[in-house]
């Protein structure tokens, strides 16, 4: 059996990944064919169901539920790592209004999160999340919303933070911010589902024991090269919830799915969220 694996070129995907895509898991003779692109392109993908297994955002998921179930493992959740406001120069969140802010994506959870705390806003064009601040700094828009890599490296460009999207949700809620997870098809059988699962937690698990067997591998995708800001990256959105999201992760993700919801930016579902256990 051959699976489409979606995964990011950030640091925390290929380092999570790995081992799994380079023969270091016992899958039983399952091959995973890796498609890497930007996380809004996997969630694009994700709507049209055309992974059998993807990283996308806990956002996209809201929308595609009825095919993809979530794994207990891979996901990037946590405290102090969600979504930065930024801007060209110093501003409160309550300036935004009628800013034009710059998205990664419309179906990013980053997105989400602006969204349902800035419903005054309507000047959101979106584009690839690496490319927000290249037109900041051109002065295509005032503010724009980062997210992976970028939370590191906005300040040496001269940008100000403006607002801590994942501070507020935290703060709102007393959860920890869901941003991104790995899914499954729903179609895939069960305990094809089940034997993904441990296998992305045993990919980590390889991952951890030896990070110098995947830092060529991380280092070959990502985006910035600093290896400071390299380890920084994974070291802040690869944490406990990545082995196993537990139940406060899970809750997490039902509290973002029902902000998705009353905000109408996702429709309710009663299948479950993650794949079942055997």
């Amino acid at each position: 059996m051959k699976l489409r694996l979606g995964l990011s070129p950030c640091p925390n995907d290929t380092f999570v990944f790995h081992a799994l895509l380079h023969g270091l898991v016992d899958t039983g003779g399952v091959e995973f064919d890796p498609v890497i692109e930007d996380v809004e392109s996997l969630n694009e993908r994700m709507q049209r169901g055309e992974l059998e297994v993807t990283k996308a955002s806990f956002a996209a998921f809201g929308h595609a539920r009825e095919r993809y179930a979530a794994l207990r493992t891979g996901a990037a959740l946590g405290r102090g790592n969600g979504p930065l406001v930024v801007a060209r120069r110093p501003m409160k969140p309550f300036e935004l209004g009628d800013r034009r802010v710059l998205l990664p994506g419309p179906l990013t959870t980053a997105a989400l999160l602006f969204h349902g705390f800035h419903p005054e806003c309507d000047d959101t064009p979106s584009m690839r999340y690496d490319e927000i601040l290249p037109a900041l700094l051109r002065g295509d828009a005032e503010a724009g919303v980062v997210i992976h890599e970028l939370r590191f490296t906005y300040r040496e460009r001269g940008l100000h933070l403006v607002e801590d999207l994942g501070e507020r949700f935290e703060g709102t809620t007393g959860a920890p911010v869901p941003l991104g997870g790995v899914f499954v098809r729903r179609d895939i059988e069960a305990r094809v589902q089940a034997d993904v699962e441990r296998w992305v937690g045993e990919s980590l698990a390889a991952a951890r024991r030896d990070p110098s067997a995947s830092r060529e591998f991380v280092r070959r995708h990502a985006q910035e090269l600093d290896e400071g800001v390299t380890s920084a990256h994974i070291g802040l959105y690869v944490n406990e919830y990545s082995a196993d999201i537990g139940d406060e992760g899970a809750d997490a993700v039902r509290r973002l799915l029902l902000l998705a919801e009353k905000a109408d930016r996702a429709p309710p579902s009663a299948l479950p969220l993650f794949v079942s256990r055997r």
